[in-house]
């Protein structure tokens, strides 16, 4: 079968909640209300030079030929389910689009640009439109215009750290968060806290800049495996980002952690910062008395230690 290659934007939708949405309306209603929304994708698309790939279950896959229109496009469905709701069914959207090198097979797409695509849908908030930097750089003059650097992050298969950003779709003024965050761009005097120590039953896991990154959750592949049912197969990572440690949840059920001296905080598709120690719990509340408890804290010697 042959498979060629080309540049294209790929845009990934998603319904925010679609689980819930089954449970709160019933399967019928809920699969009118998917099958509706699909309907106005797939009416939009012409418009923008667009085609849909495929659909899985209520997320939608499409291709553009450029990120102008990929984002018009995006923008377009997000206003048309605000003004014209599915079936009468408020819902939102979070989106992602890449652009880049993609390969053909028959009427489906494949690659990396595809796995970035994806990924920014997942971390996208409800009524996001998610891009990358590289993506940001082929916009038109009158497109940048209306995005905004929301964070930072080492995308999949890069080794760089690239800033995504958020479309504006509708009326905002990015102005506060766009100044907080030139302000955090600032280039800063690096403090060496250390490296972080992860422990688990018989586990000791260093985290410095020779090993910078460790994998928890159920599969057996992951660095550190918790056998719980609520724990995801990769359920999250911890990773150096610079002199500091953050960890990134991609669950289902969401992480929480309790900071020593500090009230537990849970996490859902979201980074945070790991300062100073305490306990992280994967998919289980502290309340619920887990039994699969990790503990972190700070190794003072260096972090640059050999």
């Amino acid at each position: 079968m042959t498979r060629t290659h080309t540049n294209m934007t790929v845009l990934f939708a998603d319904i925010t909640g679609s689980t819930e949405l089954f449970g709160t309306v019933g399967d019928s209603v809920a699969r009118r209300i998917e099958r509706a929304w699909l309907d106005q994708v797939t009416a939009l698309l012409p418009g923008f030079a667009g085609r849909l790939v495929k659909t899985i279950g209520d997320e939608a896959m499409c291709v553009f030929p450029d990120a102008d229109q990929a984002v018009l496009a995006a923008s377009a469905i997000q206003a048309s389910v605000t003004a014209n709701p599915p079936q009468g069914h408020s819902i939102e959207l979070h989106m992602g689009l890449h652009a880049g090198d993609v390969m053909v097979e028959k009427h489906d797409v494949f690659g990396n640009t595809v796995n970035i695509a994806a990924y920014l849908a997942a971390v996208a908030l409800p009524q996001q439109i998610a891009i990358t930097d590289s993506t940001y750089a082929m916009l038109s003059a009158a497109l940048k215009a209306v995005t905004r650097p929301i964070f930072r992050t080492v995308l999949k298969g890069q080794t760089i750290t690239s800033t995504i950003y958020q479309v504006l779709w509708k009326k905002e003024n990015p102005d506060l968060t766009d100044s907080f965050f030139s302000v955090r761009q600032t280039p800063l005097l690096p403090g060496d806290n250390g490296g972080l120590l992860l422990k688990y039953a018989d586990q000791l896991i260093h985290l410095n800049h020779q090993q910078t990154r460790i994998s928890l959750g159920r599969a057996v592949s992951c660095d550190i495996v918790i056998d719980d049912r609520y724990a995801s197969r990769e359920h999250a990572t911890v990773e150096l980002d610079g002199m500091n440690f953050y960890l990134l949840d991609r669950s289902i059920n969401g992480t929480y952690i309790a900071f020593d001296h500090r009230p537990e905080i849970s996490v859902l598709r979201r980074d945070v910062l790991l300062d100073g120690g305490g306990k992280i719990s994967l998919g289980r509340a502290f309340q619920e008395d887990p039994k699969h408890v990790i503990e972190f804290s700070y190794d003072r010697r260096s972090m640059f230690r050999v």
